[in-house]
């Protein structure tokens, strides 16, 4: 082999379960190593047939922690190391430990901004805007080529100023760019999260009852605009232990809000609570009570809550008395199209039932398509290979010198 030779093993036709190779004569790398978005929860033995398992790995690179990009790390030999951000790792080992298997290696991890060796390969994070926290573009330098991998990201989140600068200062001579395309052919809303806080601001406003709030807790920057906007309209946030959890693991990393602070509240459940102790931590449930607050607790003065809904909550919040009213609204803050599948179905079915006024507000973990074709023209690379989406085959105008490639297939950079 002589020279750099790029595998996508998968993504070049589908949204998550990314799975990358560079290679070069003395080493290789992976970027990400993704469960794919359609795969049934129980299966295994998800890995690209394409991915060589029987030869040495010098670093697998997760761009994030979101399971499309990390979820099949252990189907992977223990042997090959795993690199990630320093909160990313935190995120994925907490999220194992507590809902899985706990991971089965270490993290090695790197720092924004600094170029660290990994085999052949230079490797250079950048952190970008994404709803997953601690998210990463790659910039991969090796046999004299350059090739930086989007990883997911935006424009229009509340570190659009991170894109925005790379952008306006890109990496010269990229010899590829690996973008993702998530939203093109969408009509996904790309408004800033801003622009969003306001609008909750005036839902929680003109809302006499609760308003009950399902997103994701990893997405700190949905965190960070929900309790922004309860500040502003003199609700308190209600959170679940995991959130709380999430919250408490990433102190360092931000003023990020959490419990202890006003205007934050942590509902203990009991589904919740027995599942903390079977896992080991019945010291943070026991911390958390300090500023927990009972599910009962909800049914009263309704106007003050802002409260976080996941189908686990249901059981135990209907045993305490909290279900939806014609008082309540209830706001979906995920993608509209997760509402078709079974847990989004069972949330529906449970306010349609209480009549609470459904408000769906949401902005995408994506850049637009507008976004896309901006930075694909300030990086301006000699090639673009599109990942990551599945309407790169339509209309591909305002993107220069793109180079389809299908799962599987390697391309040796010249």
């Amino acid at each position: 082999m002589s020279g750099l030779t790029l595998t996508v093993h998968r993504a070049t036709n589908q949204i998550g379960g990314n799975c990358i190779e560079l290679a070069t004569a003395d080493g290789r790398v992976l970027l990400d190593v993704g469960r794919p978005l359609d795969a049934p929860k129980e299966a295994k033995d998800l890995l690209p047939e394409t991915l060589d398992l029987s030869r040495p790995v010098d670093g697998v690179l997760i761009s994030h922690p979101h399971q499309d990009h990390y979820g099949l790390l252990d189907e992977l030999p223990a042997s090959w190391p795993v690199y990630s951000g320093v909160s990313a790792g935190k995120l994925m080992h907490m999220t194992a430990s507590i809902f899985g298997t706990a991971p089965v290696r270490d993290y090695r991890h790197w720092s924004g901004g600094e170029s660290i060796e990994v085999g052949p390969f230079r490797i250079t994070p950048h952190l970008t805007d994404h709803s997953a926290f601690d998210a990463y573009m790659l910039l991969i330098e090796a046999a004299e080529k350059r090739v930086l991998y989007s990883g997911d990201f935006r424009r229009h989140g509340r570190k659009s100023a991170l894109v925005d600068r790379l952008m306006s200062e890109p990496p010269p001579d990229v010899d590829v760019l690996l973008m993702e395309g998530t939203n093109l052919g969408s009509d996904k809303p790309t408004k800033s999260e801003r622009d969003l806080e306001e609008d909750f601001v005036v839902l929680f406003n003109e809302t006499p009852g609760r308003v009950f709030t399902c997103w994701s807790a990893q997405n700190i920057d949905r965190t960070v605009t929900l309790y922004r906007a309860a500040v502003k309209s003199g609700r308190t946030l209600v959170i679940d232990l995991y959130t709380a959890e999430v919250l408490e693991l990433l102190a360092d990393a931000g003023k990020l809000p959490r419990a202890g602070w006003n205007n934050v509240k942590v509902v203990i459940t009991r589904s919740f609570a027995r599942l903390y102790e079977m896992k080991g931590r019945k010291a943070f449930v026991e911390r958390m009570a300090a500023h927990g607050i009972s599910a009962a607790a909800l049914a009263q003065n309704p106007g003050k809550w802002v409260v976080m809904i996941r189908p686990s909550l249901i059981r135990d919040f209907v045993s305490k008395g909290v279900v939806p009213t014609a008082g309540d609204a209830w706001s979906y803050s995920q993608w509209r199209g997760y509402l078709d599948q079974p847990d989004g179905m069972t949330l529906k079915a449970w306010f349609d039932q209480g009549g609470s006024r459904p408000v769906h507000l949401h902005t995408s973990g994506h850049a637009s398509t507008a976004d896309l074709k901006a930075f694909a023209a300030a990086i301006s690379p000699t090639a673009l290979i599109p990942i990551h989406g599945v309407a790169w085959d339509g209309d591909r105008a305002g993107f220069d010198n793109v180079v389809r490639l299908t799962d599987g297939e390697p391309l040796t950079i010249s």
